[in-house]
């Protein structure tokens, strides 16, 4: 029981989950593989889940994962709000090197499905923002990479002049330098 939306990158899926609510709160399904499949045309394994909480002005990523160890991922925001971004790195793909970038919070409830290929990141807007992704693969860090946030290529107009950023990702590569080929 979900809305889906297609984005500018071929793949990458904006999902409205059917939200119950009453005056007690709300209840929702997040996920149910017979019904994203249905919704989706998808059909994913997912075998780690994750969670991060970031204070206001955190920017994660753009991160992925080189094949073999590729990811799709299932994204949502359980409290807070954060400026999701998603660039396709597929070489093969119509839409290399182009991004998108979505608002998720915790009152909408929209999730971002982001198929393999896709480098992602997102911002924190509000303190205690609470990140929650489902992958379709283990973490493997021999794969792990990173591409610049601020790459000038993409031009991601993230909305903040000086995100707080870990030392990992800014030591990141440039889209240019296809670190994920390697």
């Amino acid at each position: 029981m979900m809305e889906v939306f297609p984005t500018g990158l071929e793949g990458v899926l904006r999902l409205r989950p059917k939200v119950f609510a009453d005056p007690r709160g709300h209840f929702m399904e997040t996920f149910n593989e017979a019904a994203f499949a249905k919704a989706t045309g998808v059909k994913p394994h997912f075998v780690q889940d994750n969670e991060s909480r970031s204070r206001a002005g955190v920017l994660r990523g753009l991160h992925l994962q080189a094949a073999p160890h590729a990811q799709a991922k299932l994204v949502r925001v359980i409290q807070g709000a954060v400026l999701d971004v998603c660039v396709d790195v597929r070489t093969n793909s119509a839409t290399f090197g182009e991004h998108i970038s979505v608002r998720l919070d915790a009152v909408d409830h929209e999730m971002l499905y982001i198929p393999e290929g896709i480098a992602h990141g997102f911002l924190a807007l509000e303190d205690d923002t609470v990140f929650s992704y489902k992958c379709s693969a283990y973490y493997a860090p021999q794969a792990e990479r990173t591409i610049l946030w601020n790459d000038p290529e993409l031009n991601i107009q993230w909305g903040i002049n000086e995100p707080i950023v870990s030392g990992k990702d800014l030591m990141g590569t440039r889209l240019a330098e296809r670190a994920w080929e390697q």
